[in-house]
Order: C-alpha cells, then sequence, then structure tokens
C-alpha cells in the first residue's frame, strides 16, 4: 500500500467519520425537537384536563347549592302556605273581633 493510498483511506475515514457525526447530530436534534413538542403537548393536555376538572368542580357546586336553594324554597312555601292557612282561619275572629270594638264605641 503507497502513501498515497493510505493518504486517501485516512480522508475516507474522516469523511465517514465527520458524516456520522453529522447524522448524530441531525438525529440528536430530531430527538430534542420531538421532546419538546411532546412536552408542550402534555403541558396543553395537562392544562385543558385541568380547565375540565375545574368546570366539572363548578357545575356539581352549582347543583350543589341550587338542590339546597330549592330545598329553602319549598320550606319557604310551605311555609307561607301554613301562614296564609291561619290567617284564613282567624280572619272570621278576626272581623268579629275588630266590628264588636267598634260597637262598643
Amino acid at each position: 500500500m503507497g502513501m498515497s493510498e493510505v493518504l486517501r483511506s485516512i480522508k475516507s475515514a474522516e469523511q465517514a467519520a465527520e458524516k456520522r457525526l453529522a447524522d448524530a447530530q441531525e438525529e440528536a436534534s430530531k430527538i430534542v425537537s420531538d421532546a419538546r413538542r411532546k412536552s408542550s403537548e402534555t403541558v396543553q393536555d395537562a392544562a385543558d384536563e385541568t380547565v375540565a376538572m375545574t368546570q366539572k368542580i363548578l357545575d356539581d357546586a352549582r347543583a350543589k347549592a341550587q338542590g339546597e336553594a330549592d330545598q329553602v324554597k319549598a320550606a319557604g312555601a310551605k311555609e307561607v302556605a301554613s301562614i296564609e292557612t291561619s290567617s284564613t282561619s282567624n280572619q272570621d275572629s278576626a272581623v268579629e273581633i275588630v266590628v264588636n270594638a267598634l260597637a262598643s264605641e
């Protein structure tokens, strides 16, 4: 093997090594880029899930509050009905007391 062949062999080996290095750098850049993209997607998915969970919690709280409000409203309506019934039954007595009071004057 002559000197020129040795030099060509060294040059060829250097070129092959440079190509492997460039390929490795390209692959590393691709891996980093994919990792960043996946990380961004994961963060966005987590944010979306957080919003959905918050909305569900709010909806559940509203439903519970509405149920409690309906119970209070129903109890108030029963109380009003009871007062109306009581006032109706006492109306005749009240009229009689007023008429008697006016008649005795």
